[in-house]
């Protein structure tokens, strides 16, 4: 088993940044792919930002996102990062942090493209991130 508590999240302006943080516990030791979900009200997640090996040359975003956020791992503190630069209202969302214990590199990446409708992987509560205009 695998816990994952989110933490980071708030209510900043246009423009602002955030940094979403993910404490995982328990079973970390074969889990290589982590990823950052959001969702709308109303709507089913979306994939956001994956994360294989913890290595930032296979990370991987949705278009939305590319060259505004970042995810990141430190594998010693078993937590992985969103940094959120250049927010806009439309970031606004809960956002969530999942862990794939099963996944190799090439799933990583169509997990945020394409999440399977019924995704039995680790998932954390939730943080709300809310950017005023």
């Amino acid at each position: 088993q695998v816990q994952l508590r989110e933490s980071g999240g708030g209510s900043v302006q246009t423009g602002g940044s955030l940094r979403l943080s993910c404490a995982a516990s328990g079973s970390t030791d074969s889990i290589n792919c982590m990823a950052w979900f959001r969702q709308y009200p109303g709507r089913k997640r979306e994939g956001v930002a994956s994360l294989y090996g913890g290595d930032s040359s296979t990370s991987f975003y949705d278009d939305s996102v590319k060259g505004r956020f970042t995810i990141s791992q430190d594998i010693a503190k078993n937590t992985v990062y969103l940094q959120m630069n250049n927010l806009a209202p439309d970031d606004t969302a809960v956002y969530f942090c999942a862990a794939a214990p099963t996944y190799g590199r090439a799933q990583c990446r169509l997990w945020i493209i394409l999440p399977p409708p019924d995704d039995d992987n680790y998932w954390g509560q939730g943080t709300q991130v809310t950017v005023s205009s």
